[in-house]
């Protein structure tokens, strides 16, 4: 038969009609995945994907938008005020945009809350600190999530460590809210704390605005009324900054006696 194989001196030959529908009959179930690279290339691919050349990367942007933060300044914000082009909606929306990354950088928020409220004012500087804020947690989040957690979540084998990855994990929404509430938790560790750990995005970033309010609220309300300073507001608002540092620091010193009792 012409479609079979043939034997020619003892060594078997496959003819192209056989061959066909070998290839047919594999790819019957669906198309053939692209070969994975070899040699040289999948080498090189490999190391590029892998989990700690991602966290590499990430450490790089973030050294480099710290870097980037440093030689612009912007707290000369507070002295210089806002671009005249940009007025209104808009530049609070600007604003907002530049706080988000400000916040990626670890430009501290109190520090451009109370731009935004010597900028614009309580009502629109409190929206834009606030869009700003959920902005910065959600590109930090997902940096972390895609660059880092793999590579981290293999780290967390201390007590203290696996404690705060199930807490995250299991009670996100809760846990995160009160980080945001608490005073005393960095809000860029926080962030990546979340990230590395099994926490969903949306829970985080419904958390962090929420818990935010208090706080930035406080320091945007002392930014607008800073050229006043014996007002009512701003004292309210000032009261409002103290007292929370002082019970969180409270706060820790008890359990750090507590933990020295032990």
């Amino acid at each position: 038969m012409l479609d079979a194989t043939t034997r020619s001196g003892g060594t078997a030959t496959v003819t192209p009609r056989t061959a066909a529908t070998k290839l047919a009959v594999a790819t019957a179930g669906g198309t053939v995945p692209p070969a994975a690279p070899t040699g040289f290339a999948g080498r090189v691919t490999r190391v590029l994907v892998s989990p700690w050349s991602r966290l590499s990367l990430l450490v790089a942007l973030l050294a480099s938008a710290a870097t980037t933060v440093l030689l612009f300044q912007p707290q000369r914000l507070l002295t210089d005020g806002w671009p005249p082009q940009l007025g209104g909606a808009a530049a609070a929306v600007a604003y907002a945009v530049a706080y988000g990354l400000c916040t990626v950088a670890f430009v501290p928020r109190p520090l451009l809350n109370l731009a935004a409220g010597a900028l614009f004012g309580s009502q629109l500087g409190l929206a834009s600190a606030l869009a700003g804020t959920v902005l910065g947690a959600g590109i930090a989040f997902c940096l972390g999530r895609v660059l880092g957690q793999e590579a981290l979540r293999p780290l967390l084998r201390g007590k203290w460590l696996k404690a705060a990855d199930g807490q995250l994990s299991r009670h996100g929404f809760r846990s995160m809210l009160a980080a945001r509430l608490f005073p005393g938790v960095p809000f860029a560790a926080a962030n990546y704390c979340a990230a590395v750990s099994r926490m969903g995005l949306l829970p985080f970033l419904l958390a962090t605005g929420l818990g935010s309010i208090p706080n930035t609220a406080a320091y945007v309300v002392a930014g607008a009324r800073a050229s006043t300073p014996t007002s009512p507001a701003f004292l309210i608002a000032l009261a409002c900054i103290a007292l929370p540092g002082l019970a969180g620091a409270l706060v820790a010193w008890r359990k750090r006696h507590r933990l020295r009792g032990r």
